[in-house]
């Protein structure tokens, strides 16, 4: 939990006085707002653009815990998990909305300390937030961000785009998020069996970041408009990379073959699968919360990236009915089964 000498109760400035007091210094700095926080609705004028919008909720005990979860990083992933789904469009991310309820073991410099993460991603990412809510929770701590970006029609990516013989590609490396979220699990427990045992977490501060503080990849999407290469197929690995490979898949009614020895793992990654007796490929495949992009390109744009070392090539799409398949770094074929993250099941346990 939030820990300040300072306590201020909520209840002492009201919700709308609550929304005042953490929106008086907003700044907004794009065009397309003529009206952010502060008036029945927000205001937004694309001037012809497409519109994308997408919605997360984050519920604590099912997408976080804050025995080891700072609430500054808790607002900056909250931001940045939503922005990547508006990236996975091939799209701009330009606004944010913000709503929470919390139960009456937060303080207002609790609040503040979340709502700083926010403004910070904002910020980094040059995003206005323009506007939300806040109420009371009976089930501790409720996040939900509605993100907003725009893009050319002809720009826009789907699920659905990937053709038989475009290249698998994702960026990053993978499997780090969850490997950290095993970490900081397992030193939690140490920590209450007995409090006097200090959390052991030296050295591994890059898988730690990466599930505390991801980065959504708007410098992929850059990086792809400067190439002139428009994917025929995008998602960002949020459940897994089996999951999401098998999303485009379906929805673009192929097949597909994945090579593990491909597949971008981090050394640190690696070395703590092996500490918990797990396969790093597996982790890559199932354990989400990564935030990488996801995406099948052209053969014919295979030489633009080809010395890009933030995107691996990790197999391709094949034709309708062949199946989805992971080559082994033996030779041996295996089906992909998306084995990912599930939010029902995980509340439900």
């Amino acid at each position: 939990m939030f820990e300040n000498t300072e306590r201020t109760e909520i209840g002492n400035l009201g919700e709308f006085g609550l929304i005042d007091h953490l929106t008086k210094n907003i700044q907004l700095n794009h065009k397309t707002t003529i009206k952010g926080a502060g008036d029945d609705a927000a205001v937004l004028d694309f001037k012809g653009k497409k519109t994308l919008i997408s919605t997360d909720m984050l519920f604590e005990g099912v997408h976080f815990d804050l025995a080891f979860t700072p609430l500054k990083h808790l607002g900056y992933k909250a931001i940045q998990v939503n922005l990547s789904d508006i990236y996975a469009m091939n799209g701009m991310a330009s606004h944010v909305t913000v709503s929470f309820g919390f139960s009456s073991k937060f303080s207002i410099e609790a609040v503040e300390e979340l709502y700083s993460g926010m403004l910070l991603a904002c910020k980094k990412y040059n995003i206005d937030l323009i506007g939300g809510d806040t109420c009371a929770s009976k089930q501790g701590l409720v996040i939900s961000i509605t993100s907003i970006g725009y893009a050319d029609e002809k720009d826009i990516v789907y699920r659905n785009g990937a053709e038989e013989g475009d290249l698998i590609c994702v960026s990053g490396d993978l499997g780090g998020a969850y490997l950290g979220l095993q970490l900081l699990e397992r030193e939690k427990q140490v920590f209450l069996a007995n409090p006097k045992i200090q959390p052991d977490l030296e050295g591994k501060d890059y898988i730690i970041e990466r599930q505390l503080k991801p980065e959504a990849r708007l410098d992929i999407i850059d990086l792809l408009k400067k190439s002139k290469i428009k994917p025929t197929a995008m998602i960002d690995v949020s459940d897994g990379l089996a999951s999401e490979i098998l999303h485009i898949t379906k929805q673009s009614n192929k097949g597909c073959k994945v090579y593990e020895e491909k597949i971008p793992l981090d050394p640190q990654t690696v070395e703590m699968a092996r500490e918990f007796g797990l396969d790093p490929t597996v982790c890559a495949l199932s354990g989400g919360e990564d935030y990488e992009l996801l995406f099948t390109i052209k053969q014919a744009d295979y030489d633009k990236i080809k010395h890009d070392v933030d995107i691996s090539v990790i197999g391709y799409i094949t034709e309708p009915g062949a199946g989805n398949y992971l080559i082994s770094k033996s030779g041996n074929a295996h089906e992909l089964k998306a084995q990912g993250w599930n939010a029902f099941k995980k509340a439900s346990n």
